[in-house]
């Protein structure tokens, strides 16, 4: 026994649990499409600049991570002084919580959106709150009619985790325009580099237009550079001097860094991976559609197929096949397989193993 007690709402949170990665022992190749990992890995160029690295595996990295800043502020057209950069995305989001939400105050995100945002809610002692979403869709008119004198942080992914879906830039704003000018709206916008419709904003501009508006972004999915944990932020010069003073002083390693400016500066290879996924996601929708499966639409690197009741023997079969997806019932989609859009053979098992199972 212990007297050790830990802050109120710890105990609340349902841990993190990552995708899947093993496939039903026996199968000779495992499909890992539970994660929405990049189906090209990562550019040979940020491949070369993590091994250069090597040898100066002994030194302290930029804690300022001024050039990777500066790469981001070209290549995106923004100010760097303005960008933080962190571990991950989620680490920037566990600090945007950590500074402006705590107990007795709300962080609302949409129904169906990304777990960490209750997770670090509750980890700092704030309440989150979720608000109906229509068509597996945000719902700008149920998000502010949550909000609350206590809320103080609004979530919103966009495109959204796990059901690929996405509110167009007139509604983002309609959002923006919606709060209070004392609650901050993160955008977080993981999996921009995917969208190419006109009618969609990663949310930078709004940024630069309001004083309570945040856009994160992360390196782990087109870029292919999940393994090294690299995110960043872009604030109004009040936020970003917040979170510089609250995140971690090497919070960013040296290898992160450097191969995320050669990922950057490898555009070619990022075309690449997006043109991939604009021909095997439609693909792959298309055909589960064949076979009787809904899909939800999505502007991401994945598909949130809903399995009914068969979901147990859809997974399994998935499985003998070595294709590993992702169960999205902690996110109250009890039937959800969210399947990462993986190389061609990756997405041709996948429904080859969906032929066999039928509707």
């Amino acid at each position: 026994m212990t007297l050790l007690t830990p802050r109120p709402g710890i105990l609340d949170i349902a841990p993190y649990v990552p995708g899947e990665s093993k496939a039903a022992p026996g199968v000779a190749e495992t499909m890992k499409l539970s994660s929405n990992e990049s189906a090209l890995g990562a550019s040979p160029k940020a491949k070369a600049a993590y091994a250069k690295l090597v040898e100066e595996l002994h030194r302290y990295p930029d804690g300022a991570a001024a050039e990777l800043r500066a790469a981001l502020g070209k290549h995106h057209g923004l100010d760097p002084a303005r960008i933080v950069c962190g571990a991950g995305s989620d680490e920037l989001i566990a600090l945007l919580v950590k500074a402006y939400a705590g107990p007795g105050d709300e962080v609302l995100f949409s129904q169906y959106g990304f777990l960490m945002y209750p997770i670090a809610a509750l980890a700092h002692g704030a309440t989150p709150v979720k608000a109906p979403e229509t068509d597996y869709t945000a719902n700008v008119d149920a998000l502010l009619a949550k909000a609350t004198p206590r809320t103080k942080m609004v979530f919103l992914a966009n495109p959204n985790n796990p059901t690929g879906t996405f509110l167009p830039a007139a509604e983002v704003k309609r959002l923006r325009e919606g709060l209070r000018e004392d609650i901050v709206l993160v955008i977080d916008a993981a999996y921009a580099e995917y969208v190419v419709r006109n009618d969609y904003t990663s949310g930078a501009e709004l940024v630069d237009q309001y004083g309570n508006v945040v856009m994160t972004r992360t390196f782990s999915k087109i870029y292919g550079l999940a393994a090294l944990r690299l995110g960043w932020a872009y604030c109004p010069a009040e936020v970003s001097d917040v979170l510089n003073r609250i995140r971690g002083p090497f919070n960013v390693t040296a290898a992160a860094q450097v191969a995320g400016i050669a990922a950057l500066n490898d555009v070619a290879f990022t075309d690449k991976a997006r043109a991939h996924n604009d021909i095997w996601r439609p693909w792959l929708e298309a055909e589960a559609r064949k076979l009787g499966f809904e899909v939800v639409p999505s502007v991401g690197n994945f598909v949130l197929i809903r399995c009914g009741g068969r979901l147990d023997a859809i997974d399994a079969a998935l499985k003998a096949k070595g294709v590993i997806g992702r169960r999205v019932a902690a996110y109250g989609i009890a039937d959800g397989l969210r399947i990462t859009i993986g190389t061609e053979a990756e997405n041709r098992a996948v429904i080859d193993g969906l032929k066999a199972l039928g509707r």
